[in-house]
């Protein structure tokens, strides 16, 4: 994608995006549901996260669900490979696949989640773009990249919407690149 198109996406992200209760108020809240309702930004939105790695060529994309599972089809897609959902504190099916779970540090509402995808998906030969809508605190980010390590496969990077990490070395570590910072909101 070229860069007009890249300052195009962020700028359409910014137009579609608003903050939800007063400045004051502690349920302030970041509300995207705008994005996903123009259809023009949603075609535009994977090409753009995919572009953040030009040159990288993933095998596969992983996203968490849920906002990753919206954002991460639309990358793969692009990039013409394929897609592998990481549940949250789900039960694996009902079936004997083994899976690779892990629990994250606390995010931002301080939660420990358990993050988790069926071990035959991500294969020791496969290169992983991990793809979000918001990376907080890094804690989902983090665990996403120890369950690949974890399964021998290479990390690309972390490609989100939006970066509102305070730690620039987990930045580093996680190869996290975004379309806009917080600071941009």
């Amino acid at each position: 994608m070229a860069a007009g198109g890249v300052v195009d996406v962020r700028a359409r992200l910014r137009e579609a995006f608003v903050w939800r209760g007063d400045r004051t108020d502690e349920s302030r809240y970041a509300d995207i549901t705008g994005w996903w309702r123009d259809a023009e930004l949603l075609r535009l939105l994977g090409p753009a996260l995919a572009g953040l790695f030009a040159g990288a060529e993933p095998t596969v994309v992983l996203g968490p669900d849920s906002r990753g599972s919206l954002v991460g089809p639309l990358v793969a897609l692009h990039l013409g490979v394929g897609f592998v959902e990481v549940r949250k504190d789900r039960a694996p099916a009902g079936d004997s696949d083994q899976w690779i779970r892990r629990t994250t540090p606390p995010d931002y509402r301080d939660r420990h989640l358990e993050l988790g995808f069926r071990r035959n998906l991500v294969r020791p030969a496969d290169r992983v773009l991990a793809v979000d809508d918001w990376v907080d605190t890094g804690s989902q980010a983090r665990t996403v990249r120890a369950m690949v390590d974890g399964a021998g496969a290479g990390w690309v990077g972390f490609a989100s919407l939006v970066d509102a990490l305070d730690d620039a070395r987990l930045r580093r570590d996680l190869g996290l690149r975004s379309l806009l910072h917080l600071r941009d909101l």
